[in-house]
């Protein structure tokens, strides 16, 4: 009998021991009690996150305007007819892009074949002088002439290289090249973006409208509405984001550069102006924007990166990180969320540490355990 009962107790002490040697092994180094710890991470889940600290900071908020694309006034060029005739041939179309000094149109001209008769006076005048001025000078050698009758056609030859000179100045100006052709030059390299003329037109050198209009467009003015009630919000170099119909997917950013401190009448609105970067050419005149412009608030509020946050029953929570097996998950309290930052008003303090890549899965996971 003895030796039956024997081998039942050895069963249940070695039972014993293995029992607490695994609540031994489970218990933390530091001793903490396990009903205190949240969450303790897996190795592939530890590897997986990212951590970001809360910071007190001063909230951003935004504004939403509407406007439109227009042209940089700096880089605009109107071309004007200088002179009047018969337009003998166009050279390029609406949206063209164009270098500087390439020929745009061609113009004949009674006035260019004016000014040719003119040139080739100046220059015979000039012969002329030259020649006078040469004879002058052997006879004041000879001593047939006084030293006042030398001057005199030094003086003549002055004004014949004069209005030579006067003659190449307008020839430059006008652009000429042959006979009447009157050659209208692209001024800087850019596109067309305005053309009132065509072939076989007559024009007058008095008109008024413009032949053509060229802009570089690789900057570009967004011109932004701004109601009278959000005038205090803006100023000169808040970030502004814009994006337009045409690419509801892409976001330009520039900054305000000018505020035009007049309001419309009819519309009770201030313009200003956010100037963009436009190296591809995307934007382009009179498209349609919507402009956020991003302003401080006076207040300073706990900021995460939004992603951090996990919507979950109405509520917002975060998972706030201490170490792998300190993980908790805290409800918090949003005031606003601003492009990629959440503003709080409660649940977290400065120097707190929350995950903010795959919150989602450590959520789920402290809810599983």
């Amino acid at each position: 009998m003895k030796k039956n009962l024997t081998i039942p107790l050895l069963t249940l002490f070695t039972g014993s021991a293995l029992f607490f040697a695994c609540s031994e092994e489970k218990r933390p180094v530091d001793n903490t009690p396990l009903a205190a710890q949240e969450l303790c991470l897996t190795d592939t889940l530890s590897q997986l996150i990212k951590l970001d600290t809360a910071r007190l900071q001063t909230v951003t908020n935004q504004l939403q305007l509407v406007g439109k694309i227009a042209l940089d006034e700096k880089k605009v060029f109107q071309i004007f007819p200088l002179v009047g005739g018969h337009v003998q041939s166009v050279k390029v179309e609406l949206g063209d892009y164009v270098q500087k000094g390439q020929t745009l149109a061609i113009i004949q001209s009674s006035e260019i074949a004016e000014f040719e008769q003119q040139r080739i006076a100046a220059q015979s005048a000039l012969q002329v002088a030259q020649k006078n001025l040469e004879v002058a000078q052997d006879m004041l050698q000879a001593g047939l002439i006084s030293e006042k009758d030398l001057l005199a056609a030094r003086r003549e030859k002055s004004i014949a290289q004069a209005e030579v000179q006067r003659m190449k100045q307008i020839f430059s100006i006008y652009s000429t090249s042959k006979g009447s052709e009157y050659v209208v030059k692209a001024p800087s390299a850019g596109f067309v973006v305005e053309k009132n003329i065509n072939a076989d037109m007559q024009i007058r050198s008095d008109n008024d409208t413009n032949l053509f209009t060229i802009s570089s467009m690789n900057e570009i003015w967004v011109m932004a509405n701004v109601f009278e009630s959000d005038i205090a919000k803006v100023k000169v170099g808040y970030d502004a984001q814009v994006t337009t119909l045409s690419y509801p997917d892409k976001i330009f950013r520039g900054k305000i550069d000018k505020i035009f401190n007049v309001l419309d009448p009819e519309t009770r609105t201030m313009k200003v102006r956010v100037r963009l970067d436009n190296p591809d050419f995307s934007l382009k005149p009179e498209m349609f924007a919507n402009i956020t412009i991003e302003y401080p608030e006076d207040r300073q509020l706990m900021a995460i990166p939004a992603h951090a946050l996990v919507f979950d029953q109405s509520k917002n929570y975060v998972m706030v990180y201490r170490k792998r097996c300190d993980v908790e998950q805290r409800e918090v309290n949003i005031y606003q969320t601003v492009g990629q930052t959440a503003y709080l008003q409660s649940g977290l303090k400065p120097g707190e540490q929350v995950v903010s890549k795959y919150p989602l899965l450590v959520y789920n996971a402290s809810k599983a355990k």
